[in-house]
C-alpha cells in the first residue's frame, strides 16, 4: 500500500506505518454507533442545584485541598470560518456583483463602528458609502491593507470595549477569568493554551503587552505556557473509494484529527484541578461573577465527587487487605487467588460497601453496573469504576445552538455511563435514537472542570480512558476533489469516554461563544 518515500514520510511525522494501516482499515470497517439509553435531563442525568446547593459547592470549593489548578485553553484554530460569510460577500462585490439588504456582511458593515476593533483611521472614510465603501472595509478587516484578521487566530481578535477605553482581546478576557476564579493559594494563576507554531508569536505580542498591568491591577501571578497539537496526531485522509488519497506531487495527504488530538496536551499538564474553556467563549465583564460563580460551582461538585470516590477506595482497599488496583477484572478466571484474600471480598462489611458504591454510582453518576456473580469480579469491576479521571461538566437549556448533547449510553460491558455526543454519533435511522435526540433538553457549552490525579496523588494516564470507536468519519475536499477525514475521539467526547462524568445546569449567560463575526453583536458582547 506504501513506497518508500510514503514510509519516509509518515515517520518523519512521528506516526509509523501501523498507525496509519489501522487508520486506512478504520475508514474501511466505520465506526460503530453508540447505544443511546435516553437523553440526559433533570430528571435523569442533569444536576439542576437550588441556592443553597450552589452556595455549598462554591465553599466547598473554598476550603477542599487541591494539589495546583490550571486553566486550559484551546485556541489553535485560526479565525477564518468566523469570517465565512464575509469572505464570500468580498468576492462576490470584486467581480461586481451586489449583496443582498440583510445580508450579514451588509449587517456587518453598516455596524463596522459597533465592533471592538473598530479604528477610524480604517473605516470612517468608507462608512455610509453604499457598495464600495462596505467592500473597503470588509477588505479593511480581513486583509492585510487593514487587519487582517482573516488569517489570524480567534484569540488575538479585539472583542470587547470598555467606557475607560480598553480594548480587551479574546485571550485577555480569559486572563481576567482566570484571576477570578482559578487562583492558587499563592495569587498565581496558571494557563495553558493550545495555539499552532505560526500563531505563537501573535499571541506572545498580545499577551506582553497586558500580563504585567493585568498582574499589577488584579494582584496575581501569571504563568502562562503554550502548547502544539502534535503532527503525529494527524490522520491520513482517503479518497471515495478509501483508498488513501494523494497530492498531486504523489504524497499522502495528512489533516489535524480535530480537537481529540489534544487529549495528549492535557495529558501533559502537572496540576490536579483543570478548569476548560474554549478561546471564544467569553464575555463582556459585567458577566464576569456569574461566570466565575458557575464556575465555581462545577469545581465544587468536582472536588466533591472526587473526595466521596476517594473515601470509597480507601475504603476498598482496607476491607479487602490489599490494593486491587493493580488487578486486571477482564477477563476474570474463577477462583483466581493470587494473594489469598478472596475470603476478605465475601465478607458481609465488603458486601455492604459494594452495595452502598453501586447505589452512589446509580443514583450521582447514572452507571448501572451488570450483575457479576462474584463477590472478586464484582468488587474489581467497582473499583474499575471509580478509580478513573473525573470532570463535571455544566449543561446549558437547549435554545437552538450548535454543539454536542448530555446522553446516557450503553457501554460494551453492559453497564451506563453518561457522554456527550455529537449529531454525527447519533444513528438517524434508528428510531430510538431519533427520539431520544428530540427529547434532549440541553446542550454541550463545552464549560467543564477535570480532576486529573488519583486517589493515591499520581496523576492519571489520560490516553488510558480513550474510547477508540468513538471517533467519526466526515467528508471534505482538497482542491475540488472530494475526500474522507478521519476525526479522532473528541476531546469532551470519545477522549474522555471512560472518564467518571457528571452532568450540571448552567444558565446560558455563561454561554456566549463568537462562532461567526456577528455573534459579536450580542449583548453579551457590547457595552451597555
Amino acid at each position: 500500500m506504501f513506497t518508500n518515500d510514503d514510509r519516509r514520510q509518515i515517520e518523519s511525522r512521528g506516526s509509523s506505518v501501523k498507525n496509519v494501516e489501522e487508520q486506512v482499515e478504520r475508514f474501511r470497517k466505520g465506526f460503530p454507533w453508540l447505544d443511546i439509553d435516553s437523553p440526559a435531563t433533570p430528571e435523569r442525568g442533569i444536576l439542576v442545584l437550588d441556592d443553597d446547593k450552589r452556595k455549598a459547592a462554591v465553599d466547598y470549593y473554598d476550603h477542599a485541598a487541591v494539589n495546583g489548578k490550571c486553566k486550559f485553553v484551546p485556541a489553535s484554530g485560526a479565525a477564518s470560518r468566523m469570517f465565512k460569510d464575509l469572505f464570500s460577500a468580498m468576492e462576490i462585490l470584486e467581480n461586481g456583483g451586489e449583496l443582498p439588504d440583510g445580508s450579514p456582511a451588509v449587517k456587518f458593515a453598516d455596524n463596522i463602528s459597533r465592533f471592538a476593533f473598530y479604528r477610524k483611521e480604517l473605516f470612517q472614510e468608507h462608512e455610509g458609502k453604499g457598495t464600495a465603501g462596505r467592500l473597503a472595509i470588509l477588505k479593511k478587516t480581513l486583509t492585510e491593507e487593514g487587519l487582517n484578521y482573516g488569517v489570524k487566530p480567534k484569540g488575538v481578535l479585539d472583542f470587547h470595549r470598555y467606557a475607560d477605553g480598553e480594548i480587551r482581546t479574546a485571550i485577555a478576557e480569559h486572563l481576567v477569568e482566570a484571576q477570578k476564579y482559578m487562583r492558587n493559594a499563592d495569587d498565581t494563576a496558571n494557563l495553558v493554551i493550545t495555539v499552532s507554531p505560526e500563531h505563537r508569536q501573535l499571541f506572545e505580542s498580545v499577551l506582553s503587552e497586558i500580563k504585567e498591568s493585568y498582574e499589577k491591577k488584579y494582584g496575581v501571578k501569571y504563568n502562562i505556557s503554550f502548547t502544539y497539537q502534535d503532527k503525529s496526531t494527524d490522520t491520513v485522509a482517503v479518497d471515495v473509494e478509501n483508498h488513501p488519497f494523494r497530492t498531486e506531487d504523489d504524497r499522502l495527504l495528512f489533516r489535524p484529527a480535530g480537537h481529540g488530538a489534544l487529549i495528549h496536551n492535557l495529558n501533559e499538564i502537572g496540576e490536579e484541578l483543570v478548569s476548560i474553556k474554549n478561546i471564544d467563549n467569553v464575555a463582556h465583564q459585567r458577566f464576569l461573577d456569574t461566570t466565575a460563580l458557575y464556575k465555581k460551582v462545577l469545581m465544587g461538585k468536582a472536588l466533591e465527587l472526587r473526595d466521596r470516590i476517594f473515601g470509597y477506595l480507601n475504603e476498598l482497599d482496607a476491607v479487602t487487605g490489599m490494593n486491587i488496583s493493580t488487578f486486571k477484572p477482564y477477563p476474570y478466571i474463577p477462583g483466581y487467588n493470587a494473594i489469598g484474600y478472596d475470603e476478605a471480598f465475601k465478607s458481609e462489611e465488603c458486601q455492604m460497601l459494594c452495595n452502598d458504591i453501586e447505589e452512589f454510582l446509580l443514583d450521582e453518576l447514572c452507571i448501572s453496573m451488570p450483575y457479576a456473580g462474584d463477590c472478586k469480579l464484582r468488587a474489581m469491576r467497582l473499583r474499575e469504576k471509580l478509580d478513573r479521571p473525573i470532570r463535571v461538566c455544566g449543561m446549558v437549556r437547549n435554545q437552538g445552538e450548535p454543539g454536542g448533547g448530555p446522553f446516557i449510553i450503553r457501554e460494551k460491558d453492559g453497564s451506563t455511563s453518561l457522554q456527550i455526543l455529537e449529531s454525527v454519533q447519533i444513528n438517524m435511522s434508528d428510531e430510538k435514537c431519533r427520539q431520544a435526540l428530540a427529547s434532549a433538553t440541553h446542550f454541550n457549552p463545552v464549560d467543564i472542570v477535570c480532576c486529573l490525579h488519583n486517589y493515591k496523588g499520581e496523576k492519571f494516564n489520560l490516553t488510558d480512558y480513550v474510547d477508540n470507536d468513538a471517533g467519526f468519519i466526515s467528508s471534505k475536499s482538497y482542491q475540488g476533489r472530494e475526500l474522507k477525514a478521519l476525526e479522532l475521539p473528541g476531546l469532551w467526547n470519545g477522549a474522555m469516554s471512560k472518564w467518571n462524568t457528571l452532568f450540571v445546569e448552567v444558565p446560558l449567560e455563561t454561554f456566549n461563544p463568537v462562532k461567526v463575526v456577528l455573534d459579536l453583536l450580542r449583548p453579551a458582547h457590547q457595552s451597555e
